[in-house]
């Protein structure tokens, strides 16, 4: 995987126009050994570029019931900053569980992993990957993958950022090694005590790191920073 991933990384920097990206995005279904990928992204003008796998016709029909509304995947991942996996989201809802069913028959597959990225000014983006594995074949699949699934979307959303704004020479903050270890950690789901224990460090000085990197980003608040170094690659969980 990591050496076909590498490989694709390299091929996905090559790429001058949101033509070419959509291209390389579907080229991913190969990379993972998926049924389906698809990357979808809405910046703060409310603009929408989407690239997917799924069928032209599951795409319009999706569109034209207005099922984003009712989708556990978008709607649960409008309020999450962490992967996910489908399976995690509530699905009890009668709407939910007749969506899916469609879904399903559609092709969409009825496994999926998820990873939401909030981008500058106000972009959401989403990318997923999705098939008929069974359930303990698709947890194992997820557990060995998830770190090169995060990595995928988030590269391929810079990518397509520098596409959209022309440059790729934007400024990225620079954070310390211990600056990165500290978000890192609350990214992963520790809370304070657990990530100054983890790292050998007082909860006093994780603070201090954690609101200096705060500011080098000029992030609002901790979840907030965890989100922008996450957009940004600077941080991989």
């Amino acid at each position: 995987m990591q050496g076909r991933l590498d490989t694709y990384i390299e091929t996905v920097q090559s790429a001058n126009s949101l033509d070419e990206l959509q291209g390389r995005i579907k080229d991913l279904r190969n990379v993972f050994d998926v049924e389906h990928v698809v990357y979808h992204s809405i910046n703060s003008l409310g603009q929408q570029y989407a690239s997917h796998t799924y069928t032209p016709e599951w795409e319009t029909y999706y569109f034209a019931e207005n099922f984003e509304r009712i989708d556990p995947v978008v709607q649960g991942c409008l309020r999450r900053f962490h992967p996910v996996d489908w399976r995690r989201l509530d699905w009890s809802g009668k709407a939910a569980r007749d969506f899916l069913g469609e879904a399903v028959d559609a092709g969409v597959g009825h496994q999926g992993f998820s990873v939401p990225i909030r981008g500058p000014s106000g972009q959401f983006a989403l990318f997923t990957i999705s098939d008929r594995r069974s359930d303990a074949v698709w947890e194992k699949y997820t557990e060995a993958h998830v770190r090169d699934v995060i990595l995928a979307a988030h590269f391929i959303n810079q990518k397509a950022l520098e596409i959209e704004r022309g440059s790729d020479e934007a400024d990225v903050a620079k954070l310390s090694p211990r600056e990165v270890d500290a978000l890192t950690m609350l990214a992963m789901g520790y809370n304070r005590a657990q990530a100054s224990e983890s790292l050998s460090i007082s909860e006093h000085t994780l603070r201090v790191y954690i609101e200096s990197a705060r500011s080098k980003l000029g992030a609002a608040n901790t979840t907030h920073a965890i989100a922008k170094a996450l957009t940004l690659g600077l941080v991989i969980v």
